[in-house]
C-alpha cells in the first residue's frame, strides 16, 4: 500500500509540474517542467530525507556527542529488530521530533533539544519507540516524499504569482505562457489544494500505527501517553518554526492556530490517542 501511495504522489507530482509549465510556458514550458520533475522525482525519492533534515538544521550524532539519547535510541532499535538509524538533533526549545528515510536500512531519527528537556527518560523512549514505529512499519518514504511533494506544490504557487504580477496580461501564441488569469486562480487555490492532498497522503491511521508499534517496541504505552501529554502543551507554549508542507512528519503537530493552519492538522486528537494508549495498557494489547 505504501509503495503504490508513494507511487501515487511522485506521478500527481509529475502531472502537476507539466500542467503547470504548459500554462506558464506553453509547450516549451511544458519540456522544461517534465525534465524538472523527472528531476524532483529522482531527487526526493534519493535525498528527500537529508533535505528534510538539513530545512531544520539537525545535525548528526554519534554516541560520544550525547550518550543517553543515542544509547536509547540503539537499545530501542535492537528490541524493534531493526537496523540503527542515523540519530540526529534538532536545536530547538519547542519539543518534537520525527523519522524520515526510505527505508529501513536508510532511516533517521530526529529530536529537538526542547524535547529532551521537558521529558524523562521513560517518556523519551516512548516517543523515540513511536518514531522507530513510523520506520518498522516502512511508512516514513511517503512521508517523506509527501512532505516534498508539498514543498514542490507551495514553489509552483510562488511561480504563479510571479508569472501573474509580470507576465500575466499578455496572450502569447500557442508556444507562450497562458496569461494572468491562470495565475492568480492557481494562487487562489493552490494552497488549500496541497493541504487537502497531504491529508489524502497521509492518513491519520497512520499515527495511530505508530503508536501501537511503538507501544510494543518500548513495552510501556504510558510512557508514551504521558509524553504526548506533555508535547500537546509544550508544543502550544513554545511554537515551532515548521514549513507547512512538513508538519505530518512530527510526533505532534508544530503548527498552532486556526484558519488555513488547520488545513494541515493531519494528527489525530491527543486525547483520542492518549486513550488509545490507556486501553492498550489496561488489556496489555501490545
Amino acid at each position: 500500500m505504501n509503495t503504490l501511495k508513494t507511487t501515487f504522489l511522485m506521478g500527481l507530482l509529475t502531472v502537476l509540474l507539466v500542467f503547470f509549465g504548459a500554462v506558464l510556458g506553453g509547450k516549451g514550458g511544458m519540456t522544461m517542467a517534465f525534465l524538472l520533475a523527472a528531476g524532483m522525482n529522482f531527487f526526493s525519492y534519493w535525498f528527500s530525507d537529508k533535505i528534510v533534515l538539513r530545512m531544520y538544521g539537525a545535525t548528526e550524532i554519534e554516541e560520544s556527542d550525547n550518550p543517553r539519547f543515542y544509547g536509547m535510541v540503539r537499545s530501542l532499535a535492537d528490541r524493534a529488530g531493526l537496523p540503527m538509524p542515523k540519530v540526529y538533533v534538532i536545536e530547538d526549545d519547542s519539543p518534537n521530533a520525527f523519522a524520515t528515510g526510505r527505508n529501513p536500512e536508510h532511516a533517521a531519527v530526529a529530536a529537538t533539544t526542547g524535547i529532551m528537556r521537558i521529558l524523562n527518560d521513560e517518556e523519551l523512549a516512548g516517543v523515540m519507540a513511536h518514531e522507530l514505529g513510523h520506520v518498522k512499519n516502512r511508512d516514513i518514504l511517503v512521508s517523506t516524499i509527501a512532505a516534498t511533494f508539498a514543498g514542490a506544490i507551495t514553489y509552483l504557487a510562488n511561480m504563479a504569482q510571479w508569472a501573474a504580477m509580470f507576465g500575466g496580461g499578455r496572450h502569447d501564441d500557442d508556444e507562450g505562457g497562458g496569461g494572468g488569469l491562470f495565475g492568480m486562480i492557481f494562487m487562489a487555490i493552490l494552497a488549500p489544494i496541497a493541504a487537502m492532498l497531504i491529508q489524502m497522503a497521509i492518513s491519520r491511521s497512520r499515527e495511530y500505527g505508530a503508536d501501537a508499534a511503538g507501544a510494543q517496541i518500548s513495552g510501556n504505552p504510558m510512557s508514551l501517553a504521558s509524553a504526548l501529554q506533555k508535547l500537546e502543551m509544550g508544543s502550544q507554549r513554545i511554537p515551532m518554526e515548521a514549513n507547512a508542507a512538513t508538519a505530518h512528519m512530527f510526533i505532534v503537530n508544530p503548527l498552532t492556530g486556526g484558519g488555513l493552519m488547520s488545513l494541515f492538522s493531519t494528527h489525530p486528537p491527543i486525547p483520542e490517542r492518549v486513550a488509545r494508549l490507556q486501553e492498550m495498557s489496561r488489556t496489555h494489547a501490545y
